[in-house]
């Protein structure tokens, strides 16, 4: 069981972030897998809730979409797209799990187009509800590869707002007090944010990298919080959870 592979690592690293009686706007894959990670592990009242409607279910095994029947097992609600925006619009969802092609150092995700609107490199599929999410959720987190062309000094179009261009700023665009950007976790690290420049900082490193491996992998400098640690290993329980109860055919984790 001591034997992990980055996708597992990142998984284990973003469940630990969701306590027990917390409520979290999730998608599909490795943001789903940690969801039910942590409902399983250790916080069996995890609000889960899909931007298709399924609000508060005992997820039984991985779903495939957002608007996949599991979504609904044993849950407390079947509704539907608009009531799970006004229920994160009412201030009632503390997480929100998103991804995204680029991200810059103030958390501002792209998950649109690479290169120029107009005549784009790549156009992807657009916000869907990221945008929602992460504009009206207190606490945005993002699971991520560790890679310099998706950790850009400027993302070339923003999806979903982080700290938009620094300190204050989300509040001037009519964003609510003390909501943003919250965690990101990658194969190499965890990061958060500086309070004060609301840049992004690294404040654990995963075992086998250092901080150089990490600033390698960013395009943009990255900020040290006041003490770097080593993140903590998956213990025996996660990796058997992870493996036998929530990604069982290797979905995510065989990736």
């Amino acid at each position: 069981m001591s034997e992990y592979n980055t996708i597992e690592m990142m998984i284990c690293a973003a469940a630990r972030n969701l306590e027990d009686g917390a409520a979290v706007a999730v998608g599909t894959g490795a943001p789903c897998a940690a969801t039910m990670l942590a409902q399983k592990a250790h916080s069996p009242n995890l609000v889960i809730i899909f931007e298709a409607g399924g609000i508060a279910p005992l997820l039984p095994t991985m779903p495939i979409s957002v608007g996949d029947s599991r979504t609904y097992y044993k849950a407390v609600m079947a509704s539907g797209m608009c009531e799970v925006m006004e229920t994160i619009q009412r201030g009632m969802v503390d997480y929100c799990f998103l991804g995204g092609a680029q991200i810059d150092m103030y958390g501002n995700i792209n998950s649109t187009v690479i290169g120029d609107w107009h005549k784009p490199k790549v156009r992807f599929p657009g916000s869907g509800g990221a945008n929602d999410f992460g504009s009206m959720a207190w606490k945005i987190m993002v699971i991520t590869p560790q890679d310099s062309r998706r950790f850009v000094e400027k993302v070339d179009f923003i999806t979903t707002p982080g700290y938009l261009e620094g300190p204050g700023a989300r509040e001037r665009a009519g964003l609510a007090d003390n909501t943003g950007p919250y965690k990101v976790i990658t194969n190499m690290a965890v990061m958060g944010y500086d309070p004060e420049s609301k840049r992004m900082r690294a404040e654990s490193i995963h075992k086998g990298y250092t901080f150089d491996d990490v600033q390698e992998n960013t395009g943009f400098e990255l900020l040290r919080a006041p003490e770097v640690v080593e993140t903590p290993e998956p213990t025996a329980e996660e990796l058997r959870i992870l493996r036998e109860e929530v990604d069982p055919n290797r979905y995510i984790i065989g990736r």
